[in-house]
């Protein structure tokens, strides 16, 4: 918008600008057509001059990643005590709040093939699901063995949802921009048909 689109306008004749203006009315529909074209004219111009180059890239999460972790039990046993070690508890009876399990997912959310909580609204969804079916959510104190086996069954649950309706992420980066003053990048995550991998740099 800074770089291409409003300096776009700025390069419109008065008078296009001020019938374009959108506190005021349009004599017409045609009026409007012909300005519109003179405006996307402008802004066509300044990309061929100044291409944006950006980056796509396509996540599937289709439950695979947890698959492959939960398969290698050395791996896996490693990891839940690793997370168990960070989790605070009870010195007295050595058990920790279920609270900290969603603390613990996201620890190992990475060698899951998970997406951090919060990054992605599709797969938070799957996984709240599969803290519902664990009966993971409430505040009761557990040991370590217990804590560990609701960990596990949430990543089972999580799996099994994956499996079945998989999530895809669309991810657009700008990579370079010519243009701008200083380094900035922007990024836009949104749900997109399942498609494979992608990454390729592109001109706009």
């Amino acid at each position: 918008m800074e770089n291409v689109v409003e300096p776009a306008f700025q390069e419109l004749p008065a008078s296009a600008t001020q019938q374009l203006d959108l506190d005021q009315p349009v004599p017409s529909q045609e009026a409007f057509l012909q300005e519109f074209r003179r405006l996307l004219g402008a802004i066509t111009l300044r990309l061929r001059q100044h291409p944006v180059i950006v980056a796509h890239t396509e996540n599937n999460f289709d439950g695979s990643g947890v698959r492959r972790l939960l398969s290698n039990k050395f791996e896996f046993d490693k990891l839940l005590d690793s997370v168990w070690r960070e989790v605070p508890r009870e010195r007295k009876d050595k058990q920790a709040s279920k609270e900290y399990l969603r603390i613990a997912l996201d620890r190992i959310a990475d060698s899951a093939g998970l997406p951090p909580l919060g990054a992605v609204g599709q797969v938070d969804a799957v996984v709240n699901e599969a803290f519902k079916m664990a009966k993971a959510d409430d505040l009761r104190a557990v040991d370590e063995a217990e804590f560990k086996k609701l960990l596990t069954e949430v990543l089972g649950a999580v799996m099994l949802q994956l499996d079945a309706s998989p999530v895809a992420v669309s991810t657009n980066t700008v990579v370079h921009e010519p243009m701008c003053t200083s380094s900035s990048s922007s990024a836009l995550l949104s749900p997109t048909p399942l498609s494979p991998m992608v990454s390729s740099p592109a001109s706009e």
